[in-house]
C-alpha cells in the first residue's frame, strides 16, 4: 500500500429485526461490550464521552454520531495515543429486516496481516450483533 490511496473493505451482516430495533440496540454505547468486543468488556460514561478503560488497545474513547433517522452510526474511537480512527457504520432496511455494513479503512502502516485480523473481528463483532438480535428473547 503506498502513502497515498487508502483501502477500505465492506464488511455486512444481514439482521432478521427491523432496522429502528437494531439502529435502537447498537446506537446505545451502553450495549457496546454486549457485541463489540474490540472495545473491550466494559465501557462507562464519564462526563458527556463514552470510555472503554480496558480495551484491547487500552484506553480509548468512543463518540457516536448524534441519533438520527438514517441509520448512520458512524463513531470515533479515540486511541491512547490520541490518534482518532473514523468508523463509518450504517443499518440499512432490507425488506423485514437491515444490513449492518461496517467500512474498515486501513490506515497507514498497517500490514496485510494485521488489516486481515482487524476484518475478521469486525465480522465477529457483527455476528456477534446479529446472534443478540435474533436470538429468542433477544435485544427487541
Amino acid at each position: 500500500m503506498n502513502g497515498t490511496t487508502t483501502t477500505s473493505r465492506h464488511i455486512s451482516v444481514h439482521i432478521d429485526r427491523p432496522l429502528e430495533e437494531v439502529y435502537a440496540f447498537a446506537s446505545n454505547p451502553a450495549h457496546l461490550p454486549a457485541w463489540a468486543k474490540g472495545l473491550g468488556d466494559a465501557i462507562e460514561k464519564i462526563g458527556d464521552q463514552w470510555v472503554a478503560a480496558a480495551s484491547p488497545m487500552g484506553r480509548v474513547t468512543v463518540t457516536f454520531a448524534p441519533r438520527n433517522d438514517f441509520g448512520v452510526l458512524d463513531h470515533d474511537v479515540t486511541l491512547p495515543s490520541g490518534v482518532t480512527v473514523y468508523n463509518p457504520v450504517r443499518v440499512i432496511a432490507d425488506e423485514e429486516g437491515s444490513e449492518v455494513v461496517f467500512t474498515l479503512r486501513r490506515r497507514p502502516g498497517v500490514s496485510d496481516a494485521d488489516f486481515e485480523r482487524d476484518a475478521g473481528m469486525v465480522a465477529d463483532d457483527l455476528a456477534r450483533l446479529r446472534e443478540l438480535m435474533e436470538s429468542p428473547g433477544g435485544q427487541r
